[in-house]
């Protein structure tokens, strides 16, 4: 059965919830242009794949497992170039003091997506976080990993022009 856009440019976005979870970070390569903007909110940024994976491989190490899920998958495409907004729940578990933790948190990627000679690839992925619970020194792994959580709404964000996918989609 062939498959198509729509389905690649998902398969692409769910992959990624696999690398990190399974800590395949050469997976990447088949997720993430090179030169991938990310933006994760509270100054979490990336301007290029290899240094977005070298961090991601020191952050979760610390974790005893996480569990990225995404659902809500909607495409729009445009020739080369795709925009894809879906919804994130992420769980991440180590242990504070000895005892087994958790944070759970849910919010939204929105990503643009352009068609390489190897495939669907992000160029440009916008993560915001809608609601955090559980505990919070989970996140507090490593020095340097601001915790103090921004959170966002959808509306708000696609009032204030802030949601790439709004854009396109109208």
């Amino acid at each position: 059965m062939p498959i198509d856009d729509h389905s690649r440019i998902i398969n692409v976005v769910n992959l990624y919830a696999f690398a990190v979870d399974s800590h395949r970070y050469a997976l990447f390569d088949r997720i993430f242009t090179p030169d991938i903007r990310c933006d994760f909110g509270g100054g979490a940024a990336f301007t290029d794949r290899a240094s977005l994976a070298s961090v991601f491989k020191d952050i979760h190490a610390v974790f005893a497992a996480t569990q990225h899920m995404t659902s809500g998958h909607a495409v729009t495409l445009a020739g080369d170039e795709a925009n894809c907004f879906s919804y994130v729940c992420a769980r991440f578990r180590r242990k504070v003091y000895g005892v087994d933790s958790l944070f759970e948190s849910t919010g939204w990627y929105d990503d643009i997506l352009i068609r390489t000679a190897d495939g669907w690839r992000i160029k440009d992925r916008t993560t915001r976080m809608v609601s955090h619970n559980g505990d919070i020194r989970v996140m507090q792994a490593m020095p340097g990993v601001d915790t103090n959580y921004q959170l966002h709404a959808l509306f708000e964000a696609v009032d204030a022009n802030a949601v790439n996918f709004a854009a396109r989609a109208g």
